[in-house]
């Protein structure tokens, strides 16, 4: 439980999560679904047939137009919520302006387990599915959605037992998860995204086919965003066994700066395409933050149709 800190609690304790696409679910819940029920929000006319419960008659309607109709209105249901953490090797970069908690600063792959405990305890607090993927070059743990409660218990002994490991196939692995989460539901992706972002676009989109509501936490460290490296300093891959680079930051500087500048842009317009949310984190800013910046915010948005 050591990844639900206090700080973290107090933010969830005040805040739920709607849904901005229509769910499907098995559960009445907080979220708009596809199909008709029985609700306080009114969807459409539709012409009387047989059987029709004559409560749902709209005898204004009727007495307007001469047609005999019924109300139909917006059932709402419970989602399932997946979780996809990168346990990549890239993950594992920690930085000297990382945000600590309990006095250790974070890597990128400790940020990300903190955001996803949040946000399985978030969703099964409120009656929804959770449940969690992690990978590198290949889907590593897969468990299925559920709300039962012991179902927090489960994604943070999975989360907590996660180590940074082999170099990453991103897009692979998420086309992967796409086809195996059933009916439509809400992917959150955590990940520093290290991969060729035309193969990740793709993948993105084929959650936006498959109806899954898409949100996006992008983690990047200080120092990958803003290379403040001066002197020549030896760099090493944390995905692959090869030789370590020495190098002068200044002379690579601004063309880093620009490539990184591109690949983010491109992931952020990406997201926008798609109408999927797009959460930056830099590990430098404190984890209660950025949970109350995304989460706040998200709370108060307009509900889709």
């Amino acid at each position: 439980m050591r990844l639900l800190p206090e700080e973290t609690m107090g933010v969830l304790r005040r805040i739920d999560w709607l849904a901005r696409r229509r769910m499907q679910g098995t559960l009445t819940g907080k979220h708009t679904s596809p199909d008709k029920g029985i609700s306080v929000e009114f969807a459409e006319h539709r012409p009387y047939a047989p059987g029709d419960d004559p409560r749902t008659l709209d005898w204004r309607v009727m007495a307007r137009s001469d047609r005999n109709v019924v109300r139909q209105f917006i059932e709402e249901t419970n989602l399932r919520a997946t979780l996809a953490v990168d346990v990549s090797g890239s993950m594992a970069y920690v930085g000297d302006k990382a945000a600590t908690l309990d006095g250790k600063p974070l890597s990128k792959l400790a940020y990300a387990k903190y955001v996803a405990a949040a946000l399985a305890y978030l969703f099964v607090k409120q009656g929804d599915a959770a449940g969690l993927v992690t990978f590198d070059r290949k889907p590593l743990d897969f468990v299925r959605a559920a709300s039962r409660p012991s179902q927090v218990r489960r994604i943070l002994e999975v989360l907590d037992r996660s180590n940074a490991g082999a170099d990453t196939d991103a897009a692979a692995v998420l086309h992967d998860v796409a086809e195996r989460i059933p009916k439509r539901g809400v992917v959150f992706l955590i990940s520093d995204l290290f991969d060729d972002p035309a193969r990740i676009i793709e993948a993105l989109h084929h959650f936006d086919f498959r109806q899954h509501e898409l949100v996006v936490f992008h983690l990047m460290a200080e120092e990958e965003l803003s290379f403040p490296f001066s002197g020549y300093q030896q760099f090493r891959d944390l995905e692959k066994s090869v030789p370590t680079l020495r190098i002068d930051p200044h002379a690579v500087r601004a063309a880093y700066l620009d490539r990184v500048g591109a690949f983010i842009k491109t992931i952020e317009a990406a997201c926008g395409n798609l109408h999927a949310d797009y959460v930056p984190v830099n590990t430098r800013n404190p984890l209660r933050q950025t949970l109350l910046r995304y989460l706040g915010r998200r709370m108060h948005a307009k509900r889709g149709r």
